[in-house]
């Protein structure tokens, strides 16, 4: 492999061997192998990448030195709910369930309707646990209690129920 000399091997070994980010550290790594005569073979044995890519990292290397071999910034896919709608669901959601969610609790396809129907926004559901995770929410919740539960009562009938979960004496065996 051509490679050329814009650091001499033993500068690049040390730039490998200091770079704190492993993906530019593997690059720098595959170009001083090649610095060192080894074939794009060997260094796809080393490194773990395909041929192609050794030859990207090279041909990058050749074009613009060790910074042609960072990552680029990549944009990735906008927000379906616009940054200035955030503060509004976060607080909608702190609010909890009204009358017309029809739920107790709201859980991922219940966001995923209010969503659409008080943000005008679809996603899916996967997109919701997303967009919660994204927003520091926890998919954990309480156990729902129903407004007309009277604590009092249910204590009662917890003491006066029998206990019908009583343990068996005997081993059930299982078929294998």
């Amino acid at each position: 492999m051509n490679v050329k000399s814009n650091y001499p091997p033993n500068q690049l070994l040390k730039l490998y061997k200091t770079e704190s980010n492993p993906r530019h550290a593997r690059r720098i790594q595959a170009v001083y192998l090649a610095c060192k005569g080894l074939t794009c073979l060997q260094i796809m044995n080393i490194t773990g990448a395909g041929r192609r890519t050794v030859q990207k990292w090279i041909r990058k290397y050749n074009k613009g030195g060790i910074e042609e071999l960072k990552d680029k910034p990549r944009t990735g896919q906008p927000t379906r709910l616009p940054a200035e709608m955030e503060e509004a669901f976060c607080q909608r959601i702190q609010a909890g369930p009204l009358e017309q969610d029809g739920v107790s609790v709201l859980n991922g396809p219940a966001i995923q309707r209010l969503l659409e129907r008080e943000f005008g926004v679809v996603y899916s559901l996967w997109g919701v646990y997303s967009l919660l995770h994204r927003l520091r929410y926890s998919c954990l919740c309480p156990r729902p209690q129903h407004e007309k539960a009277d604590l009092k009562v249910q204590q009662e009938f917890k003491k006066s129920s029998p206990k019908r979960w009583m343990r068996s004496n005997q081993n059930i065996r299982i078929r294998k």
